[in-house]
């Protein structure tokens, strides 16, 4: 059995804006439960969290990394996440491992880009969520606006669980055991009085005893309080100061009494997907009993050169151990777990069971993939984890490498990377040979190719990739093409007519057969639709991929000798590009969202920088003082540069992040720029 119950764990994320303190915040943890002997830094690249070699020279997060404390016989597992948005991709990952988030902003600030957006997905996959204000001891800092900021990001549920003192030097509790110490701001008897109203609301019966005049205690109130934090009725507010310990203590007293436990917490999202279909979803409630089947869920992949692949999984029910024979997703071979072993950053130690509530390591499985759910009932192959709504990889470089023989290397260090990280993609230009190397931002794109030069030694040179355009049709149309070739033998010939029509906006591709009288043999059926393929893949009009458009095939002729598929392959492409060209072929541009943070005298001149770009500025607000965040969309055809004017006008204090919106129709000239740069390939 576990060596600790359910009950006796606690599961939480650090999440915020870059810069606030969430590795310092857990390494002052660490420390004061008795784990570290000593404080790391973040500037001597001495913290459990920040291992990486990339992570010690830069300063910060890049990954998603697990530490742990134990205090009164409770486990407390804590992942530290990257605050820079380019990196939102990776720290999203870990909101599915936990029952609680802590949003940590920094007292001087106020709340950022990141710390809105994570406290967003947060809410959305149910998570508790409680508010960390670090930094209390800096100077000059108005703690009672912050609270009010507070407030108005995130909603009058917010409510101090305790309040500085002596100058943000310590703090003094509300809510346990509230007394009438001296704070720097409000009153310990007013905060306390709003925490039991907050509470009491989510229960009839404590209502009624409230309104009665009892004196209600923080046990009795517990239950309520747990509801309360599963419900968002309450989002607690703490002070602190990672670099001097104030508070420290008092946050461990407050997770280890207050945070839920893996069966206090809102149940996983997981669901039932009957035949594998996506569509079909229906919840699964896990029983989270260390008894029953298991159920694991992966949320992060690290691959290290001694180890091999790693794979952290957040045990949702049943017990690991490593005899535990495991199905990994849909596989239908079990493959042995292997030790389970509890991370502390990069030291491991080997756990005899894990059950549910526990996270934990599992190496030595090459099946392990990010998001898959790990089982020992073949009948579970149907049971996944709801997926998260992850952005899109917008920002893109061409790389290539400097050394000939060199491309193999590079295409499994850019595997290897991928696997890692969910928000990385990569594409191969079919035309220049080069893999292009898409991501969330600069920032993203640019770490990548640090590890590829220091981690994997290989040289590169990269630009930046043609802008990722696709085509579609904006009519329907017929198209038809007989392909008969004789070169002395047997033959070649195949016939086909079909018709394309267009589909809304990101419906794809579909492909109907209605051929009838087997004029087209159906063994050659699926040739057409290769052909089709081949001629989406390749462009009717400008060389891009064609999408949302759908394809019947209703009549044709065989040949009873020459008759063969890759007659039938060469027809339906043909077809198709005869089709097209009479169906109003468009052009299409990628657009995408951004959010700015830039300072509040600066909104007129990026407004207008964004507007020369074909940009519309959808909406502003506040970030902190000084600063406004901006919301924008733009075609990303236009951005290719903006990241040095957007500093040059902000003087360095401008980002933003980008998201993929969707594609729209491309303005005129850029559709006839396009069109004529295009020089298609000719194939007989």
């Amino acid at each position: 059995m576990p060596a600790h119950s359910s009950a006796n764990l606690r599961t939480l994320a650090f999440v915020g804006h870059a810069g606030v303190g969430k590795t310092t915040l857990i390494e002052a943890l660490l420390a004061t439960s008795g784990m570290l002997t000593s404080v790391g830094a973040v500037e001597r690249g001495s913290t459990v969290c920040d291992y990486d070699p990339l992570e010690k020279e830069h300063g910060h997060s890049l990954k998603v990394a697990c530490a742990h404390f134990e205090r009164d016989g409770v486990r407390v597992h804590l992942l530290d996440t990257p605050g820079y948005p380019d990196f939102s991709g990776r720290a999203m990952t870990a909101l599915d491992a936990v029952e609680s988030v802590a949003i940590v902003v920094n007292a001087q600030h106020g709340v950022e880009l990141s710390a809105a957006r994570m406290a967003l997905w947060a809410q959305t996959r149910r998570l508790c969520r409680f508010i960390v204000v670090n930094r209390i001891d800096a100077e000059g800092v108005d703690l009672p606006a912050r609270v009010e900021d507070l407030r108005a990001a995130f909603g009058q549920e917010c409510l101090p669980v305790n309040l500085p003192t002596g100058g943000g030097h310590g703090v003094a509790d509300c809510f346990f055991a509230p007394s009438g110490a001296a704070t720097d701001f409000g009153s310990v008897e007013q905060a306390h009085r709003a925490l039991v109203e907050q509470v009491v609301e989510v229960d009839d019966a404590l209502t009624e005893r409230y309104l009665s005049g009892e004196d209600i205690d923080a046990q009795t109130l517990h239950d309520a309080f747990e509801r309360a934090l599963r419900e968002g009725h309450i989002v607690p507010v703490l002070f602190a100061s990672a670099r001097t310990g104030a508070g420290i203590a008092e946050l461990i007293d407050f997770i280890v009494r207050l945070a839920p436990s893996p069966t206090e917490g809102n149940p996983p999202l997981f669901e039932r997907w009957p035949g594998g279909d996506r569509e079909r979803a229906e919840p699964f409630v896990a029983t989270r009993s260390p008894s029953d089947h298991v159920l694991a869920h992966v949320f992060k992949v690290e691959i290290d050169p001694y180890v091999g692949r790693i794979g952290v999984v957040r045990v949702h029910q049943g017990t690991l151990t490593a005899d535990t024979l495991l199905y990994v997703g849909e596989g239908r071979k079990a493959v042995k777990a292997g030790t389970p072993m509890l991370l502390q950053g990069r030291e491991t130690r080997s756990l005899a069971a894990a059950g549910p509530g526990e996270i934990c390591a599992l190496s030595k499985i090459d099946e392990l993939a990010y998001d898959a759910v790990l089982h020992d009932a073949a009948e579970d192959a149907a049971i996944h984890f709801r997926p998260l709504p992850l952005p899109h990889a917008v920002y893109g470089l061409a790389v290539r490498v400097k050394r000939r023989g060199d491309e193999q290397k590079l295409a499994e260090v850019l595997q290897r990377m991928t696997s890692e990280d969910p928000s990385l993609g990569v594409e191969h230009d079919p035309v220049t040979h080069e893999a292009v190397i898409r991501g969330l931002g600069e920032l993203h794109v640019g770490r990548v190719l640090e590890r590829i030069r220091a981690q994997y030694k290989l040289e590169v040179d990269s630009h930046p990739p043609t802008i990722p355009y696709r085509e579609t049709i904006a009519a329907a149309a017929e198209g038809h093409h007989r392909h008969k070739k004789q070169s002395g033998g047997a033959g070649q010939f195949g016939e086909v007519f079909l018709r394309v029509a267009p589909r809304a906006r990101g419906e794809g591709f579909r492909f109907v057969d209605e051929v009838k009288g087997g004029v087209i043999p159906s063994v050659f059926i699926p040739a057409v639709e290769k052909g089709v393929r081949q001629a989406l893949a390749g462009g009717a009009v400008a060389g891009f991929p064609v999408q949302d458009v759908q394809v019947t095939v209703y009549d044709g002729k065989t040949h009873a000798v020459d008759g063969k598929e890759i007659a039938f392959v060469t027809a339906g492409r043909k077809a198709f590009l005869d089709a097209a060209a009479k169906a109003r072929p468009i052009v299409l541009e990628p657009i995408v969202s951004l959010e700015l943070a830039i300072p509040q005298d600066a909104i007129g001149a990026v407004s207008g920088e964004l507007s020369a770009r074909r940009g519309q500025v959808s909406g502003s607000g506040a970030a902190r003082a000084g600063m406004a965040m901006l919301r924008a969309r733009a075609p990303l055809a236009e951005l290719s540069d903006f990241r040095g004017r957007l500093k040059a006008i902000t003087g360095g204090q401008g980002s933003y992040s980008l998201e993929l919106l969707g594609y729209e129709e491309a303005p005129p000239n850029v559709q006839s720029r396009l069109r004529a740069a295009w020089r298609p390939h000719e194939e007989e």
